[in-house]
């Protein structure tokens, strides 16, 4: 039994931030953020909307999609870094807001790989044969613990959401495969130092800014590359298939030209390789979603394509997931 994906769908907030508007307090430019990065806007968060808000939204559409009630949802699954609070869940929150009162849900932290971690996740339990639909979000809303006076960090991240229903595959198609990896000694490299059980809250966590993300931007950059295209390549050999085999790749959106370089190096054709970040820059948990759901709006995927999803985050966390897809089960 192979878990299928029979659903997609993504939000973003109304609100545009553009270069040029970072212009006026960043000490940064339209072209160097296009140069180094790929994107030209973002999407941000309006005050009070949170992580819940944006996965909502994406529920109720996947629900709508997919033409099924909220009560026949199993399990609730959302990868996240920015949930709405430490406790209770992001995903608890979903799951009544939408009114799905037979699912038991839940938040994994994966940072940028929060996405592919989850739909592993999902997966495995559908193949256990014991659930029939599981709502797989990741969402973040960056915005939230960004330091606007790091032009390293601000530049890159936005807010956004997408997700996917899985269900039992009726023929040979559905997630064929996985690689997942972690690498705990590349905490340093990319993390948010305080507002955990290590560093609680206080004046002094506050005054020294440590509520907000931070990279090494140079060592995550060699990191990304080398590593999502080690799995993705491995995966790919496991399954008597090649780059030029992949009809779509859809990339974590982190830098345009970590996507490039991932492509290229995994023997992928240029215009197979999904690239969006020049509209959302990095949402995190949400890119690899957001993009798969716009790639099914585009008709860029058809059944029996086989399609490679590759993400990279802190932790250090990354992967690959590939699937065949059926859109009709």
């Amino acid at each position: 039994m192979k878990a299928t994906i029979t659903s997609t769908a993504h939000y973003v907030p109304e609100k545009v931030l553009t270069n040029s508007e970072l212009e006026k307090f960043v000490d940064t430019s339209d072209e160097w953020i296009q140069s180094r990065v790929g994107i030209k806007q973002r999407h941000v968060v309006n005050e009070g909307e949170a992580s819940s808000d944006m996965s909502t939204e994406v529920a109720k559409s996947l629900l709508q999609k997919r033409g099924i009630s909220p009560n026949e949802i199993d399990v609730i699954i959302i990868g996240t870094v920015t949930p709405d609070h430490p406790t209770p869940s992001t995903a608890a929150i979903v799951q009544n807001n939408i009114k799905a009162k037979n699912a038991w849900a839940f938040d994994l932290s994966a940072a940028c790989s929060g996405f592919l971690y989850s739909l592993e996740t999902g997966a495995r339990f559908i193949e256990s044969g014991k659930y029939k639909y599981i709502m797989v979000i990741g969402v973040d809303t960056m915005t939230s613990i960004l330091d606007f006076k790091d032009r390293e960090t601000c530049i890159i991240f936005g807010d956004g959401a997408g997700g996917v229903i899985l269900e039992a595959s009726k023929s040979n198609s559905g997630i064929l495969g996985s690689i997942l990896k972690t690498d705990g000694s590349g905490a340093e490299s990319l993390n948010v130092l305080a507002g955990g059980s290590k560093f609680p809250a206080s004046i002094d966590t506050i005054n020294q800014r440590q509520h907000y993300i931070k990279q090494d931007g140079k060592k995550v950059f060699k990191f990304a590359i080398r590593k999502m295209s080690d799995v993705s390549t491995q995966l790919l050999k496991e399954n008597g298939l090649s780059g030029t085999d992949v009809d779509l790749f859809i990339p974590h959106q982190a830098n345009k030209r970590i996507i490039e370089a991932t492509g290229e190096r995994c023997g992928i054709p240029k215009d197979k390789v999904m690239i969006n970040i020049d509209k959302y820059g990095n949402t995190t948990a949400g890119t690899i979603p957001i993009a798969l759901n716009e790639a099914v709006e585009k008709n860029l995927i058809s059944d029996g394509d086989y399609v490679l999803l590759s993400a990279f985050g802190s932790g250090f966390t990354w992967g690959s997931i590939l699937i065949k897809w059926n859109s009709k089960n």
